[in-house]
């Protein structure tokens, strides 16, 4: 018996179990191990492996169940040839090198994406103490139990009807009634079902309406600082941008705004300045769009992260004319990974989104839509969300002590919470050689420069997220921070 091809690399993600039947079925598909060829014993096998015996014993009976297998009474489990002998392809071996002559993409490419600059976070963050990045998730505060149980329940035989379909171009409706029934009127906002699309994000949002909308053109006024992405996204569409640089009250309501077509706003938490656009700006903004004739795109990236403020009704609430389109994202509240998120906007455009969402990817997978819709109706959010503003209101305190104590005069406290603060510091400051060199000490920032768009962009201003920091990590890695500036100025 070949014992030497069963060798289990330890894996933290996934149960040894599942570790044992991946093993197995990579040696049988690869045809290490032949149509008929008996397997060890199962107490050899656990002997082998350094499980137990009833680990190894549940690994294989789940492969006979698959047909991988054959169980033989007082005789062993033995590869079931029936599967081996299914013809498979054998890859052609390449016969020219890397260096050796091939098509030219770069002259065939009608866009450049990878020349954009782009936001860019360390792939091993976690690792490091003080990973003060935007958008990660501390894993302690997800109910990961409730969640499993939504999975249970989606993938249970009374749902399968809801999502093993082709939904075509559809959505699942338990989750839009979710939506338009939970969520939307906490911002304010009433729609009726056939104005809701789910996407896959609110960037996929983002990019369906810059697709559907932005002719080459036409004029689109940004936030600067703003969303890098958004910029990215409208520049494959058109290079007639005016950035509008925002103030303490977020997008100025001015002159700068005449001859947009289109605005990008993020009146409730401005990004990533963390600014509140107040009521009045809001009812300018609104009357000018009407005057001028401008559609509004609001991005309210954050809308469950308000534990500080007082709630201010979203743009598209106070929307008299169907002139604002509105973005929002659940992967926020929940987690990056979902990748949902929707829009809301009059049925003629949410109707041409949709036809134009199906020639993308027809539609976010429909079992994530149900078990997402299960998470909303059984109250699973709402009690995360309860969850998360205690723990954010914590640290949202901490930093801001922090940064009073190490950085003084640097930055406001946002009024609307949010997981995140914009710091300015000292004029002749470097955010990127500072990130560099603070992340040899375990701690991670955001350099401000790459999100600010026009030319000489100011280099001194970075963010400091807590979202994935328990409070007490939050002031020793602000004071890190603190003596590394006060070391590089000079005295």
């Amino acid at each position: 018996m070949r014992d030497a091809i069963f060798h289990l690399p330890r894996s933290g993600n996934i149960s040894l179990q599942a570790q044992i039947r991946e093993m197995l079925v990579d040696a049988i598909l690869s045809g290490q191990l032949s149509g008929g060829e008996p397997l060890p014993s199962t107490r050899r096998m656990s002997q082998n492996l350094g499980v137990s015996r009833n680990t190894v014993v549940l690994a294989y009976q789940g492969l006979v169940d698959d047909g991988y297998l054959l169980a033989h009474e007082r005789s062993g489990f033995y590869v079931n040839a029936d599967l081996t002998a299914v013809k498979r392809a054998t890859p052609t071996p390449r016969t020219f090198d890397d260096d050796d002559a091939g098509p030219d993409w770069s002259i065939r490419l009608a866009v450049d994406p990878l020349a954009q600059e782009n936001m860019i976070k360390a792939k091993d963050w976690s690792d490091y103490p003080y990973p003060f990045l935007y958008g990660q998730v501390d894993q302690s505060l997800f109910p990961l139990a409730a969640w499993r149980e939504c999975a249970r329940q989606a993938l249970g035989r009374r749902a399968l009807e809801a999502w093993t379909g082709d939904y075509q171009f559809n959505d699942d409706p338990m989750l839009i009634e979710q939506i338009r029934t939970h969520i939307l009127p906490r911002r304010g906002i009433a729609a009726e079902p056939d104005e809701i699309l789910v996407t896959q994000g609110a960037q996929n949002a983002l990019y369906l309406l810059a697709e559907l909308l932005f002719k080459s053109d036409a004029t689109i006024g940004l936030e600067n600082p703003g969303y890098r992405d958004m910029y990215n996204i409208t520049r494959l569409k058109t290079g007639r941008i005016k950035l509008i640089d925002v103030d303490g009250e977020g997008l100025p309501v001015d002159d700068r705004l005449s001859g947009c077509d289109y605005i990008f706003v993020t009146p409730s938490h401005q990004f990533p300045t963390t600014v509140t656009m107040p009521l009045s700006r809001r009812l300018q903004l609104l009357e000018y769009a009407r005057e001028h004739d401008i559609i509004i795109i609001e991005d309210d990236y954050e809308f469950e992260a308000n534990y500080a403020g007082r709630p201010t009704p979203a743009l598209k609430s106070m929307d008299q004319d169907g002139r604002v389109v509105y973005v929002g994202s659940l992967s926020k509240s929940l987690f990056p990974g979902l990748r949902l998120g929707f829009m809301v906007a009059p049925k003629a455009l949410i109707e041409e989104a949709r036809a134009l969402r199906r020639l993308v990817l027809r539609h976010p997978p429909t079992v994530n839509q149900r078990q997402t819709a299960l998470f909303l109706a059984l109250g699973h959010h709402d009690a995360l969300i309860h969850r998360m503003h205690r723990a954010f209101r914590a640290r949202w305190e901490a930093m801001d002590r922090a940064l009073a104590m190490h950085l003084p005069q640097s930055s406001s406290r946002p009024v609307f919470g949010g997981t995140a603060f914009w710091v300015r510091g000292p004029e002749d400051l470097d955010a990127e050689r500072l990130a560099q060199d603070a992340r040899a000490e375990g701690v991670l920032i955001e350099p401000g420069r790459v999100m600010f768009f026009n030319d000489d962009p100011p280099r001194n201003f970075f963010r400091l997220a807590f979202s994935s920091l328990d409070a007490d990590r939050i002031e020793p890695g602000v004071r890190i921070i603190g003596k590394m500036i006060h070391r590089a100025r000079p005295h």
